[in-house]
Formats: C-alpha cells, sequence, structure tokens
C-alpha cells in the first residue's frame, strides 16, 4: 500500500495487528499500537486495562508512555502511531497533547470513535496541536480481528 510515508503504512498496522492479537489471546480487547519515528518502531503498547486493573491503559496510551520513556521527553513530535481501532476520545486527547505528527488507524470505531465516528477530537479548533489523520488502513484485518474477539464471548 502505497502512502505518504513511502508505502509503511500497512507494514506498520500488521505490527500493530500482532500486538492486537497478543492482547486478545490474554483476554483482552484485542487493540494494538506501534509508535515509529522515522522508520524505526520506537514503542508498542497492547489493551491490558483488565489485566492491570487501569482503565486508561488503551493500547494507545500504553505506547505512548513507552514512547516518552524511549525519547525521554513527553512530546512526541515528528512520530507516527499506528494503532488497530480508531481511537476513543481519551487517547485522542492523549494524542494530541504529545504532539504526535501522525495517525493511522485500521478499524472504525461507530460506538466510541473519536476520529470521525461519534466525534472528532482532531478537529476541534481550539486545540493548538493538528494531527494529520488516516483511518481505514488494513480495516478488515483489523476489524475482523475485534469481530471474532467478540464472537467468541457471546
Amino acid at each position: 500500500m502505497a502512502d505518504a510515508a513511502g508505502g509503511y503504512d500497512a507494514r506498520y498496522m500488521r505490527v500493530a495487528l500482532e500486538h492486537a492479537a497478543a492482547a486478545g489471546e490474554r483476554g483482552e480487547v484485542p487493540v494494538g499500537a506501534v509508535l515509529v519515528q522515522g522508520d524505526e518502531i520506537i514503542a508498542a503498547g497492547a489493551n491490558s486495562p483488565v489485566a492491570s486493573h487501569d482503565p486508561t491503559a488503551h493500547a494507545e496510551i500504553e505506547a505512548l508512555r513507552a514512547g516518552g520513556r524511549a525519547l525521554g521527553s513527553y512530546r512526541l513530535g515528528d512520530t507516527t502511531l499506528y494503532v488497530t481501532l480508531e481511537p476513543c476520545v481519551m487517547c485522542a486527547a492523549a494524542i494530541v497533547h504529545a504532539r504526535v505528527r501522525r495517525l493511522v488507524f485500521g478499524a472504525w470505531d461507530p460506538r466510541a470513535g473519536a476520529a470521525g465516528s461519534i466525534t472528532d477530537v482532531f478537529a476541534l479548533p481550539q486545540l493548538n496541536h493538528r494531527v494529520d489523520v488516516f483511518g481505514g488502513v488494513l480495516m478488515e484485518d483489523c476489524g475482523r480481528l475485534l469481530k471474532q474477539f467478540f464472537e467468541a464471548r457471546r
């Protein structure tokens, strides 16, 4: 898949999918994220709110926390965050505050998505940072993983 980042969006999304699948195997909702600077993955995360007893332990937050430690700063400018599911309001706000340059996500989330599905945090004019947002990368694969996870629990 060709893209502005030199054709790497699908490659990095596949890595995020690996983290999502691992989360699902642990009984967490299968969402994964990777934070990339240049062409290097500097951090990754997967959903872990159930095991950690932490409602903020979404894949995006875990990747942002690890990225901050890796870079020695809470400002993550010049990075791209790849996540398998459209971020929620909490995660979208954290992405903005971390100054992530670009967000790429897989499946849309019609129940909680904050990049256009129920609201668009990234378009709020009052915020002082803009994130370049692109959704739908490997959307079918990302959606299938979530669908299989929830079907197995019904």
